[in-house]
């Protein structure tokens, strides 16, 4: 078991969040994906292992996993969120096409943050960066 997932289960059970094996499983699976998977997407991976495994049990798994400050939810607009077990600060480049969402390391724009902050009076606790365009695949097809 790698240290990341290790971390995380340690960091739910002194939360009291039970590990259950389908509750692992998921938390594995988010952790080893690069791909921002739906709920759906996280459905279908792990059905074929765990028969009694339901969308809305990967749902509320999820919901656990982002209250626990592990996973990131992703909202762009459209119906389905997408999950993100990479909380460190990076923003993400999404394909208007496909959906594809790649992760994009850029130094955090904090001076934004700081502008905003001192403009508004606000205080500021984050922002969002949405980047989109066509990804490598969708662009071959249009030209």
């Amino acid at each position: 078991m790698d240290s990341k997932v290790e971390h995380a289960v340690d960091q739910l059970k002194s939360g009291g969040v039970r590990m259950t094996p389908q509750r692992y499983a998921i938390l594995h699976y988010l952790m080893d994906s690069f791909t921002h998977p739906t709920a759906d997407d996280i459905f279908r991976a792990l059905s074929p292992q765990y028969p009694s495994l339901s969308v809305a049990t990967v749902y509320n798994n999820l919901k656990v996993f982002v209250e626990a400050g592990l996973v990131r939810e992703l909202t762009y607009g459209d119906d389905s969120s997408r999950f993100d077990a990479d909380m460190s600060d990076h923003y993400h480049v999404t394909c208007t096409k496909c959906g594809t969402i790649v992760d994009f390391d850029h130094p955090p724009v904090k001076e934004v943050e700081r502008a905003a902050e001192a403009s508004t009076g606000f205080s500021i606790f984050g922002h969002r960066l949405e980047i989109y365009g066509l990804c490598p695949t969708c662009k071959g097809m249009h030209s």
